[in-house]
């Protein structure tokens, strides 16, 4: 009963747009590790949330964000020693020259950043994204997401172009990109690619990373790095998606995972990026930076650090790509992924893309009490990205799950 009035409560306040993401709202009231328990008490194995990166109501990361919250929280027009340890540390862990940080509140903020600092340091306007890209909600991030634009059945602007993922089989070119911009009088100011392409139907870029950069910056534009879905280990131990491309972007962005649900993301860049920027725009954000934020974010990569989770990742990610590989089900078609980011691929008997089937896997797997997603262009490749704590056990329930549901379909 509290379920059904909390729905009817959210649709009065919320409106029509806020869409839930099962035919059964999940209806959380507390959540530990990779477990969240609803209202009625129910346990849910959550293999699809990646913001909590080092699990839910982490102690280390709530004890932080506490504790800082207790002594100072302000913004950052002040001097305040501990935000600084983090962005040093964060630059720390990407290769030079990327050694400037400038804080923001969400991924979609840093991405919308991110493209105004490339069009103000180009002078140039044009983008280039894949083709299912989803890079964030303001009007700038929205108009380069042609996912989140066909949900209301927009076209993204002219000043937009959209290539095809690069994948391991694939060496993409962007010159169509390029013409269909020149056609519209307009120059490349970046190419952005989410760098494990999750809304695209989740693969693994090879090397085509670089080629893309060359590409790109032979145009005049900047290669820019969208690490919100794949950063901090997500990918496994090379920390970032586009860690093994031998490719350094010019500018990278984070979001979700930083702060494990504390409202973190950041832009890294070079001097000389930052130095054109500061010349000819502006950026500033009060609540961006603050040091309760920087303690959330320093507490995670402590997490991420003491317990290996990157390398688990990779471990638990592969272990259980192996163990849906052998289901051998007519609808499994592939099964693919990085570290802890899978994607399933649904097809039907002749081998099209079967959305119906995942959609209904998605929701009989809630009522196994096991929580994925789905994704991809067509909506038929299965989610799975679980908090980065997710251990072979746990892969094995899901697993357990997956083949129990597909027996009876």
């Amino acid at each position: 009963m509290r379920s059904i009035d909390a729905l009817g409560r959210r649709a009065r306040v919320f409106g029509p747009g806020m869409s839930l993401s099962y035919e059964r709202p999940v209806h959380p009231v507390s959540a530990s590790g990779v477990w969240i328990t609803e209202a009625d008490g129910t346990r849910l194995l959550d293999a699809y949330n990646n913001v909590p990166h080092v699990g839910h109501a982490r102690p280390e990361v709530v004890e932080a964000i506490a504790s800082q919250a207790a002594v100072l929280n302000t913004n950052t027009r002040y001097l305040v020693e501990g935000v600084l340890e983090y962005a040093e540390r964060l630059a720390g862990l990407l290769p030079d020259p990327l050694n400037v940080v400038y804080f923001a509140n969400s991924g979609g903020e840093a991405n919308d950043l991110a493209w105004r600092m490339a069009r103000t340091v180009t002078g140039k306007s044009g983008a280039i994204v894949t083709a299912n890209a989803y890079h964030g909600a303001t009007e700038l991030t929205m108009a380069t997401s042609p996912e989140g634009l066909a949900e209301t059945g927009a076209r993204h602007p002219p000043w937009v172009a959209t290539l095809p993922v690069p994948d391991v089989l694939t060496q993409p070119s962007i010159e169509p990109a390029l013409t269909r911009l020149r056609e519209n009088q307009t120059e490349p100011a970046f190419l952005a690619v989410d760098t494990v392409f999750s809304s695209d139907g989740i693969f693994d870029p090879g090397s085509s990373l670089a080629s893309l950069g060359q590409q790109v910056r032979a145009a005049g534009g900047l290669f820019i790095a969208d690490e919100v879905q794949a950063g901090f280990g997500r990918i496994g131990q090379e920390l970032w998606g586009f860690a093994g491309s031998d490719v350094v972007p010019d500018i990278v962005t984070f979001g979700k995972p930083m702060g494990n649900g504390h409202p973190l993301a950041a832009v890294v860049t070079t001097p000389a990026i930052a130095e054109k920027f500061t010349e000819r725009g502006y950026y500033f954000s009060t609540f961006a930076g603050n040091p309760v934020s920087a303690a959330a974010g320093m507490a995670v990569l402590d997490v991420l650090e003491a317990e290996n989770l990157p390398d688990r990742a990779d471990r638990v990610g592969e272990y259980m790509r192996e163990a849906i590989g052998e289901i051998h089900h007519r609808s499994i078609a592939r099964v693919r992924g990085r570290g802890q980011f899978t994607g399933v691929e649904i097809t039907n008997d002749e081998g099209e893309p079967d959305a119906a089937m995942a959609r209904r896997l998605v929701n009989v797997m809630r009522e196994g009490n096991v929580l994925i997603g789905a994704t991809g262009p067509h909506s038929n490749i299965l989610k799975i990205r679980p908090p980065l704590v997710f251990s072979d056990e746990h892969a094995d329930q899901l697993v357990a799950t997956l083949t129990a549901v597909l027996a009876v379909q």
